[in-house]
C-alpha cells in the first residue's frame, strides 16, 4: 500500500491560511474559542471537520471528538461485543441467519491453519505457498484473497490482498504475509466482486458503505446516517486514514451528496467533488441496491440487541449487498462529519436524550 505523509501542525496551519474557501481569520478564531467555551475541551473537530470553510454556519451541530467517543460504550454491552470484534465469531454468528457474507477460505492461529474440516501445521513458507495455491485451485472463480487480522484490523491495519498471479511474480509478498500471519490470528476470505457501478467510483478498492444504527429504549431500530468510503490513491483498502475519502449518502434516495472528504492531515484543506482518478462526479451518483443495504443493516442490528449503537460496513456485490463487519466502537466522528452535525440529526438526538444531554 502507498504510505501517506501526514502534514505537520505548522504545514497544516499554512494550508488552512492559503485555503481560498476559508472564513476570515478573525471569524475562525472567534468560532474556535466559542466552541471551546461551550464544550470545555479543545475543539479539534473545528479543523478536522472543515468548519473553517465558508458556508458552514451550524458549527454547534458538530459534536466534539472526546464527547462522541464516550457515547458508544454507554449503549453497548461489553460482554457481547466480542461477536463483532472477532471476525471469525462474526461470520459464525451471522451466517446462521442467511445473511450474505464474504466466503471464509481459511483461518489460522499462528502456524496452525484450518481449511474446511481439517487443521494443518505449516512450519515453513514453502508449505504456506502450496496451501494458498491449493485454495485458489479449489475456488476457481477466486482470483484474489483478502487476508485480515481476526482482531484489530480496523483503520486498514494488517490487511493484505493476495492475487493468484503473485505466486509466480512476487514471492516476496508471500514471505511477508507468512511472516506476519504466523505471529497471530488471521482470516482468509474470498474477495467480494464489486458491483460494476461502484467500480466507476474506484475499481482498486472495495468501496464499502458505513451505516450506523440505533436501537432505542422501545426496541425499535433506526438508521442514523450513511456514507460511502473509497480510496483515492489506487490502494486496495478504503480506510480514510490510509488515503480514503468519504461521501455522504441521502438515506431516502441512495444518492451521494456533493462533496467528498479525506483527512485534513493527509490531503490538506481541499474538498472533492469527483474522484481524482476515475473523475466520477459524486453528486447524484446512485448506490445500487441501497434499499436492500438498509434492510440488511436493520436485520443485522436486530440479531444483536445487546449492542444498541453500531457502525456497519456493507459492500455491494454483483448481485446485492454483502455484510463485511460491524463495529461497536466505530468512528462515530465520520458520521457526524458527513451528516452535517449529529446535533441536528433527529435519530441521534434520541441517543442524546437517553444520556440526558438534551
Amino acid at each position: 500500500m502507498n504510505k501517506l505523509i501526514k502534514l505537520k501542525k505548522l504545514d497544516l496551519f499554512i494550508e488552512i491560511l492559503k485555503d481560498p474557501d476559508r472564513k476570515p481569520i478573525s471569524r475562525i478564531i472567534s468560532e474556535f474559542f466559542y466552541l471551546f467555551f461551550i464544550y470545555r475541551e479543545l475543539p479539534k473537530h473545528y479543523f478536522s471537520r472543515y468548519l473553517f470553510k465558508r458556508g458552514i454556519t451550524n458549527i454547534k451541530d458538530y459534536l466534539p471528538n472526546n464527547f462522541l467517543g464516550k457515547i458508544p460504550p454507554l449503549f453497548n454491552d461489553i460482554k457481547v461485543k466480542e461477536v463483532l470484534d472477532n471476525k471469525l465469531y462474526f461470520d459464525l454468528f451471522y451466517r446462521q441467519f442467511n445473511i450474505s457474507l464474504p466466503k471464509i477460505l481459511m483461518y489460522n492461529h499462528k502456524k496452525i491453519f484450518v481449511v474446511g474440516n481439517k487443521s494443518i501445521e505449516v512450519k515453513i513458507v514453502h508449505d504456506f505457498s502450496v496451501l494458498l495455491e491449493e485454495i485458489f485451485k479449489q475456488n476457481p472463480s477466486c482470483d484474489s484473497i483478502m487476508i485480515k487480522k481476526t482482531y484489530s484490523s480496523s483503520r486498514g491495519n494488517e490487511i493484505y490482498k493476495l492475487f493468484l498471479h503473485q505466486f509466480g511474480t512476487d514471492p516476496e509478498i508471500i514471505n511477508e504475509i507468512y511472516s506476519e500471519v504466523t505471529k497471530s490470528e488471521f482470516l482468509f476470505q474470498e474477495t467480494v466482486k464489486q458491483h460494476p457501478d461502484l467500480n466507476k467510483l474506484n475499481p482498486s478498492s472495495l468501496n464499502t458503505i458505513r451505516i450506523d444504527t440505533f436501537i432505542n429504549s422501545d426496541g425499535n431500530i433506526d438508521i442514523i446516517s450513511g456514507f460511502i468510503k473509497m480510496n483515492i490513491n489506487n490502494s486496495y483498502v478504503d480506510n480514510i486514514s490510509l488515503g480514503g475519502c468519504k461521501v455522504g449518502i441521502f438515506l431516502h434516495t441512495g444518492k451521494l451528496k456533493k462533496f467528498g472528504y479525506s483527512m485534513i492531515q493527509t490531503m490538506g484543506a481541499r474538498v472533492l467533488t469527483e474522484h481524482p482518478i476515475t473523475k466520477t462526479i459524486f453528486e447524484n451518483f446512485t448506490i445500487p441496491f441501497f434499499p436492500q443495504v438498509k434492510e440488511l443493516v436493520l436485520k443485522a442490528a436486530g440479531f444483536m440487541p445487546g449492542l444498541r449503537l453500531v457502525g456497519w460496513d456493507v459492500a455491494i456485490g454483483e448481485s446485492g449487498p454483502v455484510l463485511i463487519e460491524g463495529n461497536s466502537d466505530y468512528e462515530i466522528r465520520g458520521n457526524d462529519f458527513v451528516d452535517g452535525g449529529y446535533l441536528a440529526n433527529i435519530t441521534f438526538r434520541k441517543v442524546l436524550h437517553e444520556i440526558n444531554y438534551l
